[in-house]
């Protein structure tokens, strides 16, 4: 609201905040219709019905949910879901989930969901689409999970992988870089944190919810104040609304899988060199044998564009792009309607098995055109700086591009 709020201002402010007393809230939570086609060891495989008179048509997508996060990151809202989205537009659209991770389930590491969990999905979405090929879209830990059962599996029929905020350089992420010379300093076996996750075989869902809040502590501050100046604004409260559920339902660790994230992939770093050793085998990004898209957040601190973008040298076929928003924010927050999911509708269109791409639906706001970028070429061995909303060889018009990184500024993109 403005500093001294308008008549109209004061009428939308009142009605956003009766809403909320009297009726609990102002996000329309529902889910999307879906039915359950296959489960098994931490597996759930569900379908997720059309709506209406849409006909599905078209490959696949499998959303692939990361470990820790309740699958809601993909159908966060109506007006705000990847899900919703996908199946308007008629495409076949699928979700693994893992269900409540236990203490029992302390065993089990990342390799389960690389050659076990997305694997069988894989194959069960596959046979239900028809035997089409299937197109994968992870998020974070999903995106890594994807692509290394792509880099695994060249047999499974996976006809692209879409991959969100996943971190492989974590020497890039500020909330880590400052602490690993530290994690190294006590012995792997006496160091608290070794203890602290095999005593309680995992990491409880208390710390993970935490953990994620603490990423974004900056917003976690302000969050009142922000929210007081936006009462005006009912699509910026229910976004709030939404991503505070979305908090509240993270999902445990189990103690191995922790154990490995953080032995390997923290201190080693394991995935920036590109090849993974699991069970007796090597599995290398360089294997990969799809087309990959791979989105960065221009805000994201828990997995910044600098830590996401090493895969472009790793991998062989990769497509990066840079988007607003931070780590939940880039995949189903408000800005992703016009600039996340148009560019994951055009890849999946453009790598489609019969050359025909799913119409996508309309967007809230027009799609932002492509033009021919002049800008300067970096120096010889300098990487190339991050386009916001863009990738050195196709970016959004300077137009556009001001319109996001004045998004960015403001702060409008919740979560």
């Amino acid at each position: 609201m403005d500093l001294i709020p308008k008549p109209d201002q004061i009428v939308a402010a009142s009605a956003n905040l009766a809403q909320k007393v009297l009726y609990g809230g102002l996000a329309d939570l529902r889910p999307m219709p879906r039915t359950l086609i296959d489960e098994g060891t931490l597996r759930e495989v569900y379908h997720y019905r059309p709506v209406g008179k849409v006909k599905e048509s078209g490959d696949p997508v499998l959303l692939v949910t990361p470990l820790a996060a309740p699958s809601m990151c993909f159908d966060l809202r109506r007006g705000c879901s990847l899900v919703e989205h996908l199946v308007s537009g008629g495409r076949p659209t699928y979700l693994v989930e893992y269900g409540e991770v236990s203490f029992k389930n302390r065993s089990l590491g990342m390799e389960h969901w690389v050659t076990e969990v997305l694997p069988e999905a894989i194959r069960v979405v596959s046979k239900h689409a028809g035997d089409r090929p299937v197109h994968l879209v992870g998020w974070s830990l999903g995106g890594i999970f994807s692509l290394l059962t792509a880099a695994a599996w060249k047999s499974l029929p996976i006809g692209s992988v879409t991959a969100l905020g996943s971190p492989i350089d974590v020497t890039q992420v500020p909330l880590i870089a400052p602490v690993r010379p530290l994690l190294g300093l006590v012995g792997d076996k006496a160091s608290p944190i070794n203890v602290a996750y095999r005593l309680m075989g995992g990491v409880p869902k208390p710390l993970v919810r935490r953990a994620f809040q603490l990423s974004t502590f900056n917003k976690l501050v302000t969050k009142p104040f922000v929210q007081l100046a936006k009462l005006d604004d009912t699509d910026f409260l229910a976004q709030v609304e939404a991503v505070d559920r979305f908090t509240a339902n993270m999902i445990a660790y189990p103690g191995r899988t922790f154990g490995q994230l953080y032995h390997r992939m923290i201190r080693g770093n394991e995935l920036a060199t590109g090849t993974v050793h699991f069970e007796g085998r090597d599995i290398s990004f360089a294997d990969i044998a799809v087309p990959v898209l791979a989105f960065g957040g221009a805000s994201d601190t828990i997995a910044p564009v600098s830590c996401v973008r090493p895969i472009e040298q790793l991998a062989t076929d990769v497509r990066f792009e840079v988007v607003p928003g931070g780590h939940l924010g880039m995949l189903t927050g408000r800005a992703a309607r016009r600039t996340t999911w148009p560019l994951i509708d055009e890849f999946l269109a453009e790598h489609s098995s019969d050359g025909v791409g799913v119409e996508p639906p309309a967007a809230p706001s027009a799609k932002p055109r492509r033009t021919r970028s002049k800008a300067a070429k970096p120096g010889v061995g300098e990487p190339p700086a991050p386009v916001l909303g863009a990738n050195p060889k196709r970016r959004f018009s300077s137009a556009g591009s001001r319109n996001l990184a004045g998004s960015k500024s403001r702060g409008r993109d919740a979560g």
